[in-house]
């Protein structure tokens, strides 16, 4: 598959004249619930991962990236694990709508990379170029009807409350440099409660429910499926357009094969 994209992609070359409306998937679910690696697998299976950023059919943005400057005083608190992050409040949205909309007018846009360590934007940014599908994944991606009414596809990652828990505990110490006392707290605290008030109820938004998370190839492998459909201009075809007025992909063949897991 990577080989054929690799060819294809090419031969499109980078004509800026031509403005490419992705499809956008919406991909949410509750901390460490596996949102990130099912964007992965579904790159990976589509052949995506090992190919250049200029040329990818399909992107990944995370909600992540969108975190709002802290002021001093906020600041101080989340490097006392007394911030809550899991607040829909606590991301800049207005930047997600204006980010999406130019990614919808096939336009190259700057990522903010954010330090959660030091909990503060770097002053660096993730370029991403115009792709054919974008998979944009976070905790909140459903909880703004703004935002989430542009999304063509809702994926929402369902995994065990005690697998999760693990996993945040694991990676915030070994990725971002917290005590095992801080991270219980901030779970018990913030990102339980706020699971269940802002995130858990948009699970009824999603298309598709993923439960287990990149360990359910079934699941990935539909959807790897229809984003192949996608690329290769079929979905559009039979439906004539998207409804909310998305110009379809351009068509492009990729091998069938891919969508089997490796």
């Amino acid at each position: 598959m990577a080989g054929d994209s690799e060819t294809q992609l090419r031969d499109r070359g980078e004509n800026n004249n031509v403005a490419r409306q992705p499809f956008l998937i919406g991909v949410s679910g509750g901390t460490a619930s596996g949102k990130s690696s099912v964007c992965e697998k579904i790159m990976e299976l589509l052949g995506q991962d090992k190919i250049d950023h200029h040329q990818r059919q399909v992107a990944i943005l995370s909600q992540d990236s969108f975190y709002r400057v802290l002021t001093p005083e906020q600041k101080v608190k989340a490097l006392k694990g007394q911030f809550n992050f899991d607040h829909p409040d606590a991301f800049d949205n207005e930047l997600v709508m204006i980010t999406l909309k130019q990614i919808l007018q096939g336009k190259t846009v700057q990522i903010p990379v954010y330090d959660f360590v030091q909990h503060s934007r770097k002053d660096e940014f993730i370029t991403v170029y115009p792709a054919d599908v974008v998979l944009f994944e976070g905790i909140l991606m459903f909880y703004s009807q703004e935002i989430r009414d542009l999304f063509q596809m809702k994926l929402f990652v369902d995994t065990d409350a005690d697998t999760r828990l693990s996993r945040r505990v694991l990676r915030d110490i070994s990725e971002r440099g917290r005590d095992l006392e801080q991270v219980l707290s901030q779970y018990i605290t913030f990102v339980k409660p706020a699971f269940e008030e802002f995130c858990l109820p948009t699970k009824k938004y999603a298309d598709v429910i993923i439960p287990r998370g990149a360990d359910n190839l079934v699941a990935i492998n539909l959807i790897v499926q229809h984003i192949q459909d996608i690329l290769n201009g079929g979905l559009t075809k039979r439906h004539n357009g998207c409804s909310n007025g998305h110009a379809p992909p351009r068509q492009r063949r990729t091998s069938e094969s891919s969508s089997r897991p490796h």
